[in-house]
């Protein structure tokens, strides 16, 4: 139990590396992980193998890239190595002859005994699929619903949940998932209006994108819950390659005003918080996603000081 809980502890630091972008400490992380005796029930009870495969991708250190490498490589062995310790043990069972018992001094005792040796192998199979993640599992049952529409959206949730196969190595349930999801953004509504339907095409545009994965893996992992996913904004859930983009026309718009010094609108709907002079000259900018309001930029035309207004 404490060696689970030391490496869920390592998981749970490796995907704030990855969620934050930066990878600096990994290596140790990396290195006590390889110190652990990992066993096949750790790996399918703290997924670590996804978040170390994740680091791997993130880090462009070469020595992070190889000491994850030699991770998954042995971790895969072990899961592989148990696969077929399974599957040869259920070939043994049907192809192996039913045994008897040589001191029977009748047939009837006999066949009871070689029904007793078929009944009950040497040993337990060990599980070869990933037990269901806890936080999944512990989310109450969505009501069932008879309206069209929201079965309709359930369905297309769903569908995007199921994108990739990342649904079926995790091992969580879609269909409850995508009810979960459907049911908090009809809480929030109350209706199956415009805004319920313009916020479901949002969340199954954002799940279905192949450019941004880690934002489905991360609700179907639980790490992001179905009330959070319900609510988050536009800008939450854009990929890292998205928000980045973003961020560059933000600085460049940013940068553009303040070198600019001619054009905008004079008015004197401004009070400067320096010199308290109404002559001013006010810009506006689009610096965030389409569906928020633009950023005005205002210029004190009498000592030159700037500020904004989102």
């Amino acid at each position: 139990m404490a060696k689970d809980q030391e490496v869920e502890r390592i998981a749970k630091k490796l995907d704030k590396m990855v969620h934050k972008k930066n990878t600096d400490g990994a290596l140790d992380l990396l290195r006590e992980l390889k110190n652990i005796k990992m066993s096949l029930e750790t790996l399918q009870s703290t997924r670590v193998g996804m978040s170390v495969n994740a680091v791997r991708k993130q880090s462009s250190d070469e020595e992070v890239q190889t000491l994850a490498k030699v991770l998954i490589k042995s971790w895969k062995k072990l899961l592989d190595g148990s696969e077929g310790k399974s599957e040869e043990k259920e070939k043994k069972k049907e192809g192996s002859p039913v045994r008897s018992s040589s001191t029977s001094k009748d047939s009837g005792s006999s066949e009871k005994s070689s029904k007793k040796s078929e009944e009950t192998p040497d040993s337990p199979t060990p599980p070869t699929l990933p037990a269901l993640p806890a936080q999944v599992t512990s989310f109450p049952p969505a009501p069932v619903t008879t309206d069209s529409v929201r079965n309709k959206c359930r369905e297309l949730l769903v569908a995007a949940l199921q994108t990739d196969d990342d649904h079926k190595t995790i091992g969580v349930d879609c269909d409850h998932l995508a009810a979960q999801i459907e049911e908090q953004i009809f809480q929030e509504f109350k209706s199956t209006d415009i805004k319920y339907k313009t916020r479901l095409r949002s969340r199954i545009s954002n799940l279905k994108d192949q450019k941004n994965p880690d934002l489905r893996r991360n609700v179907l992992c639980g790490n992001i819950s179905p009330q959070r996913i319900a609510s988050m904004t536009a800008e939450e859930m854009a990929s890292a390659e998205l928000k980045q983009i973003r961020e560059a026309l933000t600085k460049e718009s940013i940068r553009e005003h303040q070198l600019s010094k001619v054009g905008g609108s004079e008015t004197d709907m401004f009070i400067c918080n320096k010199c308290h002079g109404k002559s001013c000259t006010y810009t506006q900018v689009q610096t965030r996603s389409a569906d928020e309001p633009m950023t005005t930029f205002v210029l004190c035309n009498s000592c030159g000081n700037r500020w904004k207004f989102c």
